[in-house]
């Protein structure tokens, strides 16, 4: 028997002081079953980062082809393909040639990334970002994750403000070079 998705609903009121979105969203998101928590709550944070119209999550593992997050314009044309966690060269190089923007943002350690793509052929790898998400956060919220979830999300200047119901945490989200020179 297979297992099935779990739904996470959130109502989120997002502020991103960085770059001037100011949203409140309603998100009914899965949880496939070979989806870590950790990476689960990355996906949902690199969306709230990206937040801006066109975004969408992908239909999930079922779909490899596609980015685990995109932002499309109005045509269906791919403006921004987002991954998650580790990605390889290859589905970067693949990326970075259907889209004008890629990003990747991380749960893990940045330069464990960085030298598992060190060397690799990736189309225009130099203007990738690599945002590496605090794990302590993402630990602590973790710990916190409900089907059910109300918080705000604030960031400024690189740091992220979630208030759950009078609880507050806090980390960064550092941009790294996905190559370093």
């Amino acid at each position: 028997m297979a297992l099935t998705s779990t739904i996470y609903t959130f109502d989120i009121t997002l502020s991103n002081v960085d770059r001037g979105v100011y949203e409140s969203l309603a998100l009914r998101v899965a949880m496939h079953p070979s989806e870590s928590p950790e990476y689960f709550t990355a996906r949902l944070f690199a969306y709230c980062l990206e937040y801006t119209d066109g975004i969408a999550f992908s239909r999930g593992i079922s779909d490899p082809d596609e980015p685990t997050i995109a932002v499309r314009d109005l045509t269906g044309a791919m403006k921004i393909w987002i991954e998650i966690g580790a990605p390889d060269a290859a589905r970067l190089h693949k990326a970075s040639k259907a889209a004008p923007r890629v990003a990747v943002y991380t749960h893990r350690e940045p330069a464990q990334l960085q030298r598992l793509l060190a060397g690799e052929r990736i189309h225009r790898s130099s203007e990738i970002p690599l945002y590496a998400i605090d794990r302590d956060l993402i630990a602590s919220f973790c710990e916190l994750l409900e089907r059910r979830m109300r918080f705000t999300l604030s960031i400024t200047d690189g740091m992220l403000y979630l208030d759950l119901d009078g609880r507050t945490l806090s980390g960064t989200v550092e941009q790294h070079a996905l190559q370093p020179a």
